[in-house]
């Protein structure tokens, strides 16, 4: 994955955001503020990250981020596959087939969202395709992902790849779903936090306007990624958010083979192990008597720099080999979003104090964050 850290990959990356900000999350954001009506912000940032990461690798706009908010079937569909994959890892085997051989339950569920994510998803990359055969001239930006994917195709295909088609749709969905809902709840979870904690939103603002050189009045339209590197103190809320609300709260393991834990533990093949990241958020052992406060300070050093911390200990991106292979681009992303909202609206969390996450895999606010927003430039 070495194109996500391609320069033509990082001017694409900045173009797709602005892009989606400007004509998308800004105009829904001034229309609310201007009706004075409350609106979801978790599904306003869904629609954004659906929208951003669909741009970003397929160069298509779903425009599910309008002011109307229309309903998409397939933007939709992750939250529904998302529920029954949550319901695979819960229930027995036997009774979760039993549920997609009798096309009942949660397992329809996923059958249905599987089914209305391939009417999207194949149209655009057949449409990408067709694009791209037709050009005589193709910038590398305007083909990177889809053009590195079909080169691994014909490069590592041994027949257990699937078609050239069926491979590009599951490689798509994988990033899709990465890039969606992850991203999407930790913004959501990070806006709960400042609603509660004015005084770093406050630190945020006025790092914003000292770093990007922007005053109080004059709206904030654009900045690069190495900018976004300026922005010290909002990248250690945010690493304190995805501490206390870690987009994947928890995962599990299953060794091949009898195996000894780095604690002496002694496992055994098919053992289930969880990992609860959202546990090890919370752990005095780990993060000292503080550990349940909101401080970003904790993840700045005393040089002022960002205070790096093991992912072992920090498994907000997983860890190891296992680490997640968009973690700059989250950070990149979130640094964008964050920054344009808080300087130019202010966000208002209708009843902070009734804010709670949902039973999933990707840790959500339960009903959505009811917000009203008020625009400052």
């Amino acid at each position: 994955m070495s194109i996500m850290s391609h320069e033509n990959f990082q001017i694409l990356l900045e173009r797709s955001l602005w892009d989606i900000i400007e004509k998308g999350l800004r105009p829904i954001l001034d229309a609310f503020a201007k009706q004075g009506k409350t609106l979801d912000l978790q599904d306003v940032l869904q629609r954004f990250t659906f929208d951003s990461i669909t741009k970003l690798l397929l160069d298509h706009d779903p425009r599910s981020l309008s002011i109307d908010l229309p309903y998409l079937p397939y933007e939709k569909a992750f939250g529904d596959a998302l529920d029954a994959l949550l319901h695979r890892h819960i229930t027995p085997k036997c009774l979760w087939k039993l549920q997609q051989w009798l096309r009942i339950g949660k397992e329809k569920k996923l059958m249905q969202a599987c089914e209305a994510l391939d009417q999207f998803i194949y149209p655009c990359i057949a449409r990408k395709q067709e694009e791209l055969m037709h050009k005589t001239t193709i910038k590398d930006e305007e083909f990177a992902f889809l053009n590195a994917y079909i080169k691994m195709y014909n490069q590592w295909n041994d027949g257990d790849l699937g078609t050239l088609q069926t491979f590009l749709r599951d490689t798509f969905i994988n990033l899709m779903f990465a890039g969606r809902d992850t991203t999407s709840a930790a913004l959501t979870w990070f806006f709960v936090l400042l609603a509660k904690n004015p005084l770093v939103e406050k630190k945020i603002r006025e790092e914003i306007q000292q770093q990007l050189h922007v005053k109080e009045d004059e709206s904030l339209k654009f900045f690069t990624k190495e900018e976004s590197r300026k922005l010290i103190y909002l990248h250690g809320a945010l690493c304190e958010t995805l501490r206390l609300f870690p987009s994947v709260s928890l995962e599990h393991k299953v060794p091949l083979d009898h195996d000894i834990l780095p604690s002496g533990h002694r496992v055994s093949p098919k053992t289930r192990m969880i990992l609860p990241f959202y546990v090890m958020g919370r752990m005095e052992t780990l993060w000292g008597k503080d550990c349940q406060e909101f401080k970003p300070e904790r993840w700045i050093s005393e040089r002022g720099g960002i205070k790096h911390e093991p992912s072992f200990k920090f498994p907000a991106f997983n860890a190891g080999p296992r680490t997640c292979l968009g973690k700059e681009m989250a950070f990149v992303q979130m640094k964008i979003v964050a920054a344009a909202i808080i300087h130019n609206y202010n966000i208002q969390v209708v009843e902070p104090e009734n804010v709670y996450p949902t039973t999933s895999i990707v840790m959500q606010v339960k009903n959505g964050l009811m917000v009203k927003v008020v625009k400052k430039v």
